[in-house]
């Protein structure tokens, strides 16, 4: 599988254009040590902590891409505010026991504003975000197939609670929308076209990767343990080598998609194998 446009090797190099040993990297690399560290924080049941912490990750942070010169480090910046603004939404949003699925509905539709604006500000190509179709007919079954497989493996990893009580038609088409087109489709424009692109561009593709897959497995800390961060961390390194090789947006938020919907309502409820083994 391969990149869709042949433009995108030069517009990632023009995103890394300026040597990284004359750059100063300092800012990107503490906010991404203080948001692991809030998320640490989180994962160790120090709640109150964690949100002041990213509290303040997001107003230094948004002080610091003002007056930061380098536009390459201001745009990192303004990508990776977009996780500590996640994870306070996320305390933020009341819990209601008729409405544990739709909360994720009010947790991720307010982040579509941001990203919007950060992707005008900083003016990304569809190429850069991974907004294309092509081969997306072929990319279809591999979505469900890598997505069951995923969602298997973590069924047996992090405790799961179904988030619809039976397999209705409404029951299935609420969770498929909000799955796909609310959590898969934000986080992976989050974490793969914004977060990982702007990282490639300032520390090459192998470190941008693994450094957006670890912060993408850090947000998992609610989990609440360590194999659960590790595999999300997994997880995370297996949708940016997808997005990275086929620079499709769809294909790669329809797995994640998918894998939550396997995860959270077909497994749960109909057992491992989906019922089939």
């Amino acid at each position: 599988m391969q990149p869709n446009d042949d433009n995108f090797n030069g517009e990632r190099q023009d995103l890394g254009s300026s040597n990284l040993a004359t750059r100063s990297v300092r800012p990107v690399l503490a906010t991404i040590l203080l948001i692991a560290f809030a998320e640490l924080l989180m994962f160790s049941g120090m709640r109150r902590e964690a949100i002041i912490l990213h509290t303040f990750v997001l107003i230094a942070v948004s002080i610091s891409t003002v007056s930061q010169k380098d536009k390459y480090v201001a745009w990192a910046l303004q990508a990776l505010m977009l996780l500590p603004l996640l994870r306070l939404i996320n305390f933020s949003m009341p819990v209601f026991s008729d409405m544990v699925l739709y909360r994720y509905f009010y947790i991720y539709i307010p982040l579509f504003i941001p990203i919007f604006l950060i992707i005008r500000h900083q003016s990304f190509s569809p190429v850069q975000l991974g907004l294309s179709f092509k081969k997306f007919v072929l990319y279809l079954p591999l979505s469900f197939v890598i997505g069951l497989l995923i969602a298997e493996a973590e069924f047996f990893i992090v405790p799961v609670v179904p988030l619809v009580p039976n397999m209705s038609f409404y029951n299935m088409v609420d969770i498929f929308l909000i799955m796909v087109f609310c959590v898969g489709l934000v986080e992976e424009l989050v974490f793969r076209s914004l977060i990982q692109t702007r990282l490639e561009g300032l520390f090459g593709t192998t470190v941008g990767l693994i450094a957006t897959s670890l912060l993408f497995g850090l947000m998992g800390s609610a989990y609440g343990t360590v194999s659960g961060v590790l595999f999300a961390s997994l997880v995370g390194l297996i949708l940016g080598y997808m997005f990275i090789k086929t620079r499709s947006l769809p294909f790669v938020a329809l797995t994640h998609g998918l894998v939550n919907v396997f995860l959270f309502s077909l497994i749960p409820l109909l057992g491992p194998g989906i019922g089939i083994l």
